[in-house]
């Protein structure tokens, strides 16, 4: 068994509207977009950090370096199944994957069970296996000020 974590951020633009950002693989209406070179989902760019540290592959960034056009404006989740990928063409399989995201806003309680099931279709996984949360900062920090969000990822993987 093997062990991995993640953690990712971006920050939010200055300009205040009507937005979509993407986490965890869902659409999520917001007032500030997300600055990223993909679509910055940091809850599925966390879990990626997670899975490759978990076997000692690297991270997101020497896989899908920000420098490189094609990964511009890419969805995560496409980004999670060649993650996962390595780790199947490894023999390892997802035990269960725990995500925290941090931030003030949005909130994401009625987005969650989506964005278990879109993680755990994209890992060939049950939903079960997957676990997603959320808090705040109580106003500390980049998160508390609204200047971005973060995510954190855990998992557990097993030899088949």
């Amino acid at each position: 068994m093997r062990t991995g974590q993640g953690f990712d951020a971006h920050r939010f633009s200055r300009d205040i509207g009507e937005f979509t950002i993407r986490l965890g693989g869902v659409s999520i209406a917001h007032d500030r977009q997300v600055i990223a070179h993909s679509d910055g989902d940091v809850l599925i760019h966390a879990l990626c950090d997670a899975l490759l540290g978990a076997l000692a592959l690297g991270d997101i960034g020497s896989h899908f370096p920000d420098k490189e056009p094609a990964w511009r404006d890419m969805n995560s989740v496409e980004i999670l199944q060649k993650v996962y990928q390595l780790i199947r063409d490894s023999q390892y399989t997802v035990v269960n994957a725990d995500m925290t995201l941090i931030a003030e806003s949005p909130r994401i309680a009625g987005h969650v069970d989506a964005m278990r099931n879109v993680m755990a279709q994209a890992m060939q996984t049950d939903r079960r296996c997957i676990s997603i949360k959320a808090t705040t900062t109580e106003g500390m920090g980049f998160t508390g000020r609204g200047e971005g969000l973060a995510g954190l990822a855990i998992v557990l993987l097993d030899n088949k």
